[in-house]
């Protein structure tokens, strides 16, 4: 089921070199192509190649968006770095009804109580599947798929061109990755 309550707010967060900036402007670009009205953008800190990043991608399905603000009361926000949960609170603002999507090979349990989370989750291993669909461990691709998977805020068949436009001759794994995390995603809800 496609997502039509209007607007959408979601946070990235990864190191740099990992896509989190890419898959803002992918998953960005998709929305528009549904005619949704879509922005994304980066926010830098020290830029180097392993530094944390976020990236924000505003969607609404139905009237066009003025704010140009961070993100501070996301609906979604998506980990592409598990290693980030230690260093960085990135359920900060998480919206009540909202969701983490965390890359990591551990169960939602594990992680809810590991870091003590108290939101709904949704988990899968992009690392391993980024290895071995694109050989290398670059979890954008994959972590599209999770989050819409999580919460299907545009189709997944509407990434399919912006991929191919973006990754060329690699866009096949590319959207074989982003397939196989969809499937592979496990969505649980709050514990109490």
């Amino acid at each position: 089921m496609i997502d039509t309550a209007g607007l959408v707010e979601i946070r990235w967060h990864g190191r740099g070199g990992q896509g989190a900036v890419t898959s803002a402007e992918l998953l960005a670009q998709a929305a528009i192509n549904e005619n949704k009205y879509a922005q994304a953008f980066p926010a830098f800190g020290a830029e180097r190649r392993g530094a944390p990043v976020v990236a924000f991608v505003r969607i609404d399905s139905n009237k066009p968006i003025w704010v140009r603000a961070e993100i501070d009361e996301p609906d979604i926000v998506v980990v592409l770095d598990p290693g980030l949960l230690r260093v960085v609170d990135v359920a900060s603002g998480l919206k009540s009804n909202g969701i983490l999507v965390i890359n990591t090979p551990k169960e939602a349990r594990e992680v809810r109580e590991e870091f003590s989370l108290n939101c709904a989750l949704a988990t899968v291993d992009a690392t391993k599947i980024a290895r071995e669909l694109l050989g290398v461990p670059i979890v954008n691709t994959s972590m599209i798929g999770a989050l819409l998977k999580a919460r299907e805020v545009t189709k997944l068949e509407s990434l399919l061109e912006p991929l191919r436009h973006r990754f060329g001759r690699l866009a096949d794994r590319n959207i074989s990755a982003m397939q196989k995390a969809y499937k592979e995603t496990t969505v649980g809800g709050q514990e109490s």
